[in-house]
């Protein structure tokens, strides 16, 4: 059981005799009301005035009534399948009695179990109920065994859960950040950008051009050629200036192929610094 510890208690001088009394417990079996120094305390002194609210029962130490039951057999070292009712039950009361003051709600399911162990301890006073031959008498203490079995299992397993190391309790994911320093990569243009580039030169080539009947043969080769010695000596030059609106659609169709198999055979690199940035070109080798 944890309770409340009193502390600031000064006690004033007494003899050996006079502590031994006031601390040691006239029953062995009673419980502690609290702990003064680490020493239980189980009776209030006469001459020392303590506040109510200095010495404080928690009933949370307990995860139930089965819980407190099963701390009370097993402190005194009971046999679990025979259980001296008499002893149990009046301990278990005298707790309850403690703890009612205090939180009357909390306390509603410990006095439930009372009643049980109570009913229990009157079922055992009375004669045993007639059997056929041959069959043991029904012991009204078996289902409250069985009960206490079973949580005591659950406990255990529960305690041996909770020795494993948890994650955030126990250990940390490890975590490592390095910084490489390495040339920046830009991300890769893809055709979309490409169409929306293409789309926005077509739109101005309309703005500029002239209607013109002729027919002009074009070479995509001648073009690869012009747009290798525009980017000759240039670290990049922007996508839109390789185009000149002013020659019609016709050239500006063959300069945009003439980009495609430049960079097909490797030749040029189109290069974005982010998304719907400009877009540049630049030579893909370092001219000797």
């Amino acid at each position: 059981m944890s309770t409340a510890a009193a502390e600031g208690l000064v006690l004033p001088p007494a003899s050996d005799e006079a502590l031994q009394e006031a601390v040691m417990p006239s029953v062995v079996d009673h419980v502690a009301v609290a702990r003064l120094y680490g020493e239980p305390l189980f009776a209030l002194p006469n001459d020392l005035y303590i506040p109510p609210d200095a010495l404080e029962v928690f009933l949370e130490a307990f995860e139930g009534p089965l819980d407190l039951l099963l701390y009370l057999i097993r402190k005194q070292n009971f046999n679990i399948l025979d259980i001296p009712m008499a002893a149990v039950t009046r301990q278990y009361l005298a707790y309850v009695d403690e703890i009612r003051s205090h939180n009357l709600e909390l306390a509603a399911e410990y006095l439930l179990m009372a009643a049980m162990l109570i009913e229990i301890k009157s079922r055992m006073l009375l004669p045993p109920k007639p059997v056929a031959e041959g069959q043991e008498a029904e012991d009204p203490r078996a289902e409250l065994v069985r009960r206490l079995l079973e949580y005591e299992q659950m406990k255990l397993a529960g305690a041996k859960l909770n020795a494993l190391p948890h994650f955030g309790r126990d250990f940390l994911r490890a975590q490592v950040y390095i910084e490489q320093s390495l040339q920046p990569r830009f991300p890769e243009v893809h055709v979309v950008d490409l169409q929306e580039a293409w789309r926005d030169i077509l739109k101005r080539a309309r703005l500029v051009q002239h209607h013109r009947i002729t027919r002009e043969e074009l070479s995509v080769r001648e073009y690869m050629s012009m747009v290798l010695r525009t980017l000759q000596g240039r670290r990049f030059v922007e996508f839109e200036e390789l185009f000149d609106p002013g020659r019609g659609s016709t050239v500006l169709v063959v300069t945009f192929i003439a980009l495609l198999e430049l960079a097909k055979e490797t030749l040029i690199e189109i290069t974005q610094a982010e998304a719907f940035a400009p877009i540049y070109v630049r030579l893909a080798y370092t001219p000797v």
